[in-house]
């Protein structure tokens, strides 16, 4: 099992999970942490980006520590991006076993009134290996072009705004796909923070509750990897274009954080951009927060990268999880306070 201890990135721009409604009326785009008089917030739960296999190992994970007898749910902030922003949206609208049974009932092929079903391919990029490698071919190479994080997060959002006008409908379609995936339509009470790029600046997203964004639209935004979201006047691509996968950066002041990172923590980035996991959490730890990464085993980790949209590996990518998940129960019990 891959775990280890760790900590926040230097906070680079996010919103502050402190911040009162009344500042938060619109999606933000990179206020500091704040926490001056205020009590220090204290969980934190991280799920990472990771297709349709990686939103099965979430829950998977999830389920088997609730099964156990550890509810990670009940996190002070849960923060979701791409695969991690629908199950973070699943979460709070059916319990983790839930979830689960109806990823291992589910056939391979998804049906189309899974409203309930809790099965979320999360991702525009196609249902197979071959759809993936073209689209992690045509991202690679924009990413080799760009001369650091905001140049390429401005080219990806030009490349897919491009593709969206290729696409008419594209908006309206995958809107419809994500409300099928969500157990409700509603944000939550509780604190959750979803993750997105402004498709024609650039500038990194987060949704919550009083961002006047419905959580429909937030989640399709999150998961917009191929072609950019419309949601109004704006457009969005992929919350995992952010930092990375996983944006534990935006966990910066809680005192313990738990990241779940179907990718294993890996980064496309290069290394000096600093926006791989490694970095993020190296820096919340600097910051006095206490931090467990979770990442698959070794022996699932074929389900994950071009493998990750292929639904008929979401059962054995949630049991996996699952298995995982009542292994570490004890010892995040501890941990989790």
């Amino acid at each position: 099992m891959n775990t280890s201890t760790s900590s926040s990135m230097n906070p680079s721009p996010t919103t502050a999970p402190g911040l009162p409604a009344s500042v938060q009326s619109q999606p933000q785009t990179d206020p500091a942490p704040a926490f001056k008089g205020q009590a220090k917030p204290e969980r934190a739960l991280v799920l990472g980006g990771g297709g349709s296999t990686g939103n099965a190992w979430l829950i998977g994970v999830i389920a088997g520590l609730f099964d156990a007898g550890l509810d990670v749910t009940t996190a002070d902030l849960t923060i979701g991006t791409s695969a991690g922003s629908t199950a973070a949206a699943q979460l709070a609208g059916a319990t983790p076993s839930e979830l689960f049974n109806a990823i291992v009932a589910a056939a391979t092929q998804e049906p189309a009134d899974s409203v309930r079903s809790g099965r979320a391919a999360s991702g525009h990029v196609g249902s197979g290996p071959r759809p993936v490698r073209d689209h992690m071919e045509r991202t690679g190479n924009i990413m080799s072009a760009s001369t650091d994080i905001t140049d390429m997060r401005r080219r990806l959002g030009a490349a897919a705004i491009e593709m969206a006008e290729a696409m008419e409908g594209s908006s309206a379609r995958w809107r419809a796909t994500v409300a099928s995936r969500l157990p409700q339509a509603q944000w939550p009470e509780r604190r959750i923070l979803l993750t997105a790029v402004d498709a024609r600046t650039g500038d990194p997203v987060t949704f919550d509750r009083h961002s006047g964004v419905d959580l429909v639209d937030a989640v399709a935004a999150s998961c917009a990897s191929g072609f950019a979201y419309s949601i109004g006047s704006n457009q969005y691509i992929d919350g995992g274009y952010r930092t990375n996968a996983e944006n534990a950066d935006l966990a910066a002041g809680y005192a313990r954080v738990l990241v779940l990172a179907p990718f294993g923590g890996r980064t496309r980035t290069p290394l000096e951009w600093g926006m791989h996991l490694t970095g993020q959490v190296d820096a919340l730890r600097a910051n006095g927060s206490h931090v467990e990464r979770v990442f698959p085993n070794s022996d699932s980790e074929h389900m994950f990268g071009v493998n990750a949209m292929d639904l008929s590996l979401r059962p054995p990518a949630a049991r996996a999880g699952f298995h995982q998940g009542k292994a570490l129960a004890a010892h995040l019990a501890d941990f989790w306070g």
